[in-house]
Formats: structure tokens, C-alpha cells, sequence
């Protein structure tokens, strides 16, 4: 039987010690130590955020154990994409039920494939007993004057999304049974639910092009209010403008809007860029190899005792009342 330490050292520590090779520039000390070392590069911040995913909330109990360790650090990466940070390391915290070496073995197959295409080294963390919830924390390297804030968006700038959306949202519909699809659309959905990627060029790429910038874990209705709301402007966004997948195409009009803009778990990015700069936009989106898509404008607010709000338009410009909102944890559907 697997203890704590011996589960640690077999699915994990091994691993992380394997694939020690630029990682070590930044990283004096990794795992296997009380506390694990950090040196961002010169003249660069770190960058760090913790995502944590539990099973009922954020995932099926029947996800294929590659897949959840896929994602388990694809939200987190994603955070540094948003930044437009380089990735350089991150811990993991979990429970679980029980020490499952089929399980452990996926899980941490599908974990550090990830982690080593981005060269992002496991430095540390905890396991015990419990409901399977997992917890990483992650740690990246950026230039704070190119940091892509979410308080930086201007008046005139365009409102830029990556990818498509709507498809995450897509595949639970499916596998709550709230609607129904064509097997290849259903197991494309699926994929888009368990395996997002994080756009990591991309962030990287609009270092010096954009302005704010976030990715869309809740939604985009509730998501870009955050821009809003920390950079105390206004925007307007074109429904139809917004990229979805011909997949999601195939879906009602009702269920595709309501996937694309209050969805979640997309991990696409939302970004901010002023319109003289929409060339450069897509170099970089050419450089990273990422389509985006122009959807809306960000303007300022019209009075001091105005709120940041979105106006929701079709692509005739006529006005859309949308009541839709971004996924609350606590008041989930």
C-alpha cells in the first residue's frame, strides 16, 4: 500500500527531478526541501496564482485521470497567459479518497506533459486523505511594465478574444443532458471541457500591444465587467462578432449564445489594445499561432457617477437586452 511519502516520491518528486533542465535557471532549490527557492529573472516580477478544481464542482467523477492532470494546471497556466508571464513553476496540494496507482499514474502523466512543453517544474506541495479536491499553485516571470493588467484598458480600445468560445460550456450541456449532439460535435465539446489550453505564446506575444487583458474562466459576460470594472470604463461588444466553432454553430441560436457569453471555462483570452495597434495585434496572434477575433470597443464612462457596464449589440449596431452572468461558485447552475 502507498504511503503519503512514497506516493510523493514515485508519481511526483521522481518526475520533477527527471525533468530538471532549464528549469534549474530561476529555481535554486525544488522539491524535497522545507520551502522551495525562487529567483525571477533580472528585472522581471513573479507572477502568481492558485486555482483550485474539486470534483462535483469544476469536474465529472468519470474524467480520464490524464485529462484532469492536463487541466489541473491549464487553468493555472492560463492566469500567467493572462499576464503575459513566462511560466517557471508550481506546486500541487491534493485529496484523495484513496492512493489509486492506475489513477496517479494518469493524473501525473497528464501533469507533467503539460508542465514540461511549457517548462514549468513541479517545486513542492502536499497530499492527505479526502474528497478528491485538487489546488496548484503557480509561479511565472514578467517585466512589470509589460504585465497585461486587468486596470489598464483605455478609451478607443478594441476588445479582442482568442480562439472560439462557448464549446467548454457546450460539453457539460451534453453531459448534464440539457441538450443533445452529433457524436463527433459531442466528443469535441468534451475535449474543449477537459483539455483547454492555455495561451501562453499569445500572452506573451502581446507584451507592448495590449493593454488589459484576462482569461475566460467564468464567462464572458461576467469576465470582461472585471476589465471594466478595475479599469473604470465602458464597452460595447457585438453578440455576433463573437468566435464560436462550427460545432457549436449546429447548436440553437439561444444555446449558442448562452454557451459564448456566460459559459466558462474557456481559458481563452480577453484582451484590450488600442486600434492603431490591431495590425500588430494579429502579427502576434500569427507569431503564437492563435486566431483572434475583434468583437467590441472599450470607451470611457460617461459621467463620475456612472457604472462600468457592457452594451450588447448585433452586427446591424441594433441594441440586445442580455441577462445572462458569468459562473458564480456559490451560485452555480
Amino acid at each position: 500500500m502507498l504511503s503519503e511519502f512514497s506516493l510523493i516520491d514515485r508519481f511526483f518528486a521522481r518526475r520533477a527531478a527527471a525533468n530538471r533542465s532549464s528549469a534549474a535557471e530561476g529555481i535554486p532549490l525544488g522539491i524535497g526541501d522545507d520551502c522551495a527557492l525562487l529567483t525571477p529573472r533580472a528585472g522581471e516580477m513573479l507572477a502568481i496564482s492558485t486555482d483550485m478544481l474539486v470534483e462535483g464542482r469544476h469536474f465529472f467523477a468519470d474524467i480520464d485521470p490524464e485529462a484532469l492532470g492536463h487541466k489541473a494546471l491549464a487553468v493555472n497556466l492560463s492566469d500567467l497567459a493572462a499576464m503575459g508571464a513566462q511560466p517557471l513553476a508550481f506546486m500541487l496540494a491534493f485529496s484523495l479518497p484513496k492512493a489509486d496507482e492506475a489513477w496517479l499514474a494518469g493524473f501525473s502523466e497528464g501533469l507533467f506533459a503539460l508542465a514540461e512543453r511549457y517548462g514549468c517544474e513541479l517545486i513542492g506541495g502536499d497530499t492527505t486523505g479526502g474528497p478528491l479536491n485538487l489546488c496548484i499553485t503557480v509561479f511565472g516571470s514578467v517585466p512589470p511594465q509589460t504585465a497585461l493588467r486587468r486596470d489598464a484598458a483605455q478609451p478607443g480600445d478594441d476588445i479582442w478574444i482568442s480562439g472560439t468560445l462557448g464549446d467548454a460550456r457546450a460539453g457539460l450541456g451534453v453531459q448534464r443532458g440539457e441538450w443533445t449532439a452529433n457524436a463527433n460535435d459531442a466528443a469535441m465539446f468534451r475535449h474543449a471541457l477537459e483539455r483547454p489550453e492555455p495561451r501562453i505564446a499569445l500572452g506573451l506575444a502581446l507584451r507592448g500591444i495590449a493593454h488589459a487583458a484576462l482569461d475566460l474562466s467564468d464567462g464572458l459576460a461576467g469576465d470582461l465587467l472585471h476589465i471594466l470594472e478595475r479599469s473604470s470604463m465602458r464597452a460595447s461588444v457585438d453578440v455576433d462578432a463573437v468566435p464560436r466553432s462550427a460545432a457549436l454553430r449546429r447548436l440553437a441560436p439561444d444555446i449558442q449564445q448562452r454557451c459564448t457569453l456566460a459559459g466558462g471555462d474557456d481559458y481563452e483570452l480577453c484582451f484590450t489594445a488600442p486600434s492603431a495597434a490591431r495590425a500588430a495585434v494579429q502579427a502576434a496572434a500569427q507569431k503564437a499561432s492563435v486566431p483572434v477575433t475583434r468583437i467590441g470597443t472599450i470607451a470611457a464612462l460617461a459621467s463620475p457617477a456612472d457604472r462600468p457596464a457592457i452594451a450588447w449589440r448585433n452586427a446591424a449596431g441594433a441594441p440586445l437586452t442580455v441577462t445572462l452572468q458569468g459562473f458564480d461558485h456559490f451560485h452555480a447552475e
